[in-house]
């Protein structure tokens, strides 16, 4: 009896045991029927029926209204013969150099890409050359379990009932070269105009590099691209040799430098502004982690944040107030949605069968038009619209460098202690440095302020130096738009972008644009720095926006190249519903806007004529502007919150309140504000009419017989430039 107790007790851990193993054993079966059945059910794909090619479309942003597609399939199936076999070499020392001997799947990949992606890191795909081929008839880049475990049934079947070249063939006849072309056959007359059979080893290596990333790799898209595929080249041309399909002295010649391409012919849907925008939102479609296969040929719709109305406003503007005849001007607008940074219009300059360059993202030095960042991190700092900082000219760095200011030569200008308001209305240099100066780490906190208003931390040039709030870094108008969006949005910022949202051909939304609008300035703060620059547009530089006939706010800018000659042309602003930006630029972006030579450091005026930025940008913004927001409703800025100085190391004018603009109407009319004496101003005569100050500027405004920034001509003296392509100069 006792006996059968103790062997009840120990009986019941060995029937756990038991069921457990029982269980294994049956999810082994039923994995191992699961596995027999999707084997013996999934077809292997026949590459010259089942392969097609879907196009996308991309349309306006009403949904509607297309603006053009991405290549449709362009193929043409040639057997593996007519492929030399240095460039079947070539693909698999780019591609796959195990290719002949693994078993058609990388486990290590696939647990390494698992991995990769569970942790948020950038997408990784297919390793092997038979799963990249069984990949292409999955356009569709969603990471399910169903299609990943069919990848894996047909790999597998591919593996077992065709030979290694028989796979190498379909791959070789379907795969995604760039350019439209599926194929090496299309590929090879895309990039060097002749057939698959004629290709060099050069050429064939160049094809296999390609394949890494379509792209991003294309020469033709630019130099960086042309860098990247040289180095892409020689990496190959290295496995080559190390394979011993060429020897070491070979491919030490050949990757000296890359193969001639022939000419890449743009399709006629890419005339226009509309390759432009065809291409911009290609890129932002990569960003998005969409493959180049899936782009050019997974039938997505990408609705695009553009709006004709926006597009066809940019071109006018363009058209009817940018001086025909002037080789080399570059003109680019970019129109932004203030409260979203949805990208509503642009122009890009030339037709994009002329130039691939898009100035609009190419960008130049804005000069003065960087002010308001500098403007908005000093009140962040403690500082009014009142406190007061040296208008005089020059200025003078404890390093003894001299900051001038526009249209005289020395002594003093606008007087020793002028506001920060008539320092932003009538774009004045010397106050901006000083201000910066005054900051405790004033360059850092300027900097730290563009960036997180929208400007690049990797804008070439926006280095924390005593010139920094003149405008020397390269930046692009629609990175400038989207920066005074912030100002305009109350002072929250967000990223721009140019698609809206993207879906797939069954309807599945696979894209939707982000909505983060982060606040980087208070509100209060924001109010008063768009009340400066509401007042540059009213009785300041930029007058020649009030023809807009609603309420307006910007800041003009001319910057200079180191010859000191002007580079760029801007005009940026906003109204509450859009926020828009005007670059002019010449050649490469820093050729000379105000001499006859393009290059030369000795000037004969006469280019563009005028060129500051309140001249022809400023008409330019007032056009797009007016022609894009014809019919909407006329809306009004918040009042200013006349926020009061908390920094004391420089005085504010004497007690007074900015009067109401015609904005404000429902703030009361302060009462008049008494005087404060000012510097003496100097004695020299203007050679230009001057520009009045508006009654609400402050007592430290200068006498009528101030020059106007935005019509005296520069001053060869300048701020030396950290590291920017151009040393900024005044409005």
């Amino acid at each position: 009896m006792s006996s059968q107790r103790t062997k009840r007790k120990v009986s019941l851990p060995r029937r756990l045991l038991r069921w457990a193993l029982l269980t294994v054993l049956g999810l082994v079966l039923l994995g191992a029927t699961a596995f027999v059945v999707g084997y013996l059910t999934t077809d292997i794909p026949d590459p010259n029926k089942d392969f097609t090619a879907q196009t996308t479309f991309v349309y306006y942003a009403d949904g509607r209204t297309e603006i053009g597609s991405f290549a449709s399939q362009n193929r043409t199936s040639i057997p593996l013969s007519d492929v030399p076999k240095h460039v079947q070499q070539a693909v698999i020392a780019a591609e796959d150099r195990s290719f002949y001997t693994n078993k058609g799947i990388d486990p290590k990949g696939i647990l390494r890409a698992l991995f990769s992606n569970a942790r948020g890191n950038s997408t990784q795909g297919a390793s092997t050359i038979t799963q990249q081929y069984v990949k292409v008839f999955y356009l569709s880049q969603e990471r399910t379990l169903t299609r990943k475990v069919k990848e894996a049934f047909v790999s597998l079947k591919l593996q077992r009932e065709q030979s290694k070249n028989e796979i190498l063939q379909g791959y070789l006849n379907t795969i995604y070269f760039g350019r439209g072309a599926y194929g090496v056959q299309a590929a090879s007359r895309a990039y060097f105009d002749k057939d698959a059979k004629q290709l060099t080893v050069p050429e064939g290596a160049v094809l296999a590099s390609v394949l890494n990333s379509p792209t991003a790799l294309d020469p033709a898209t630019g130099a960086d691209a042309r860098a990247r595929l040289l180095g892409r080249y020689q990496y190959v041309l290295s496995g080559m040799a190390d394979q011993g399909d060429i020897t070491a002295a070979q491919a030490a010649r050949f990757e000296a430098r890359l193969p001639r391409f022939a000419k890449s012919h743009s399709e006629d849907q890419y005339g226009g502004q509309r390759g432009h925008l065809l291409t911009l939102v290609k890129h932002q479609l990569l960003q998005a982690g969409f493959s180049d296969q899936e782009i050019s040929g997974g039938g997505l719709k990408v609705t695009t944040t553009f709006t004709r109305n926006a597009m066809d406003a940019a071109a006018r503007a363009v058209h009817d107030q940018a001086p025909h005849g002037l080789q080399g001007l570059h003109v680019a607008v970019a129109s932004v949605d203030p409260a979203t940074g949805a990208l509503k219009g642009m122009y890009a300059g030339q037709d994009y069968l002329k130039s691939q360059i898009n100035w609009a993202l190419a960008g130049g030095s804005p000069g003065s038009a960087f002010k308001p960042f500098a403007l908005a991190a000093a009140m962040k700092d403690g500082y009014s619209l009142r406190s007061t900082f040296d208008g005089n000219s020059p200025y003078v760095l404890p390093d003894g460098t001299k900051v001038v200011n526009e249209g005289e030569g020395t002594g003093t200008n606008y007087g020793s202690a002028i506001s920060l308001l008539t320092a932003t209305e009538q774009s004045v240099n010397t106050a901006y440095v000083d201000m910066t100066e005054s900051m405790r780490d004033g360059p850092r906190k300027i900097r730290d302020m563009a960036v997180a208003m929208g400007v690049p931390r990797s804008a070439p040039g926006l280095e924390p130096s005593a010139g920094i709030a003149l405008g020397s870094a390269t930046i692009s108008p629609v990175e400038m738009a989207n920066a005074y969006g912030t100002i305009a949005d109350g002072g929250r910022a967000k990223s721009w972008y140019a698609i809206s949202k993207v879906t797939d051909p069954s309807g599945t939304k696979r894209y939707q644009a982000p909505t983060k609008r982060p606040r980087v300035l208070a509100d209060d703060l924001d109010r008063d720095v768009s009340y400066a620059l509401q007042q540059v547009v009213r009785s300041g530089t930029g007058q020649n926006a009030l023809a807009l006939g609603r309420p307006a706010a910007g800041k003009t800018g001319t910057a200079t190249n180191e010859a000191g000659n002007v580079s760029s042309s801007w005009f940026v602003g906003y109204t509450p519903q859009l926020s828009t930006a005007v670059m002019y630029v010449r050649g490469d972006g820093n050729d000379n806007l105000n001499c006859v030579q393009a290059r030369s450091q000795t000037c004969t005026p006469g280019y563009l004529v005028p060129y500051f930025g309140a001249d022809y940008p400023t008409r330019t913004w007032t056009e797009a502007q007016r022609d894009t927001l014809d019919g909407s409703t006329v809306e009004q800025f918040p009042p200013a919150a006349y926020v009061s100085a908390t920094s004391n190391d420089h005085a504010p004018v004497a007690t007074f309140t900015p009067s109401p603009t015609a904005t404000q109407r429902s703030t009361p009319k302060p009462s008049p504000s008494p005087t404060r004496t000012r510097s003496p101003t100097p004695s020299r005569t203007p050679t230009q009419p001057p520009t009045t100050p508006p009654p609400s500027s402050p007592p430290t405004s200068p006498p009528s017989s101030t020059p106007s920034a935005s019509s005296a001509p520069p001053s060869p003296t300048r701020l030396p430039r950290p590291r920017g392509p151009a040393t900024p100069s005044s409005g």
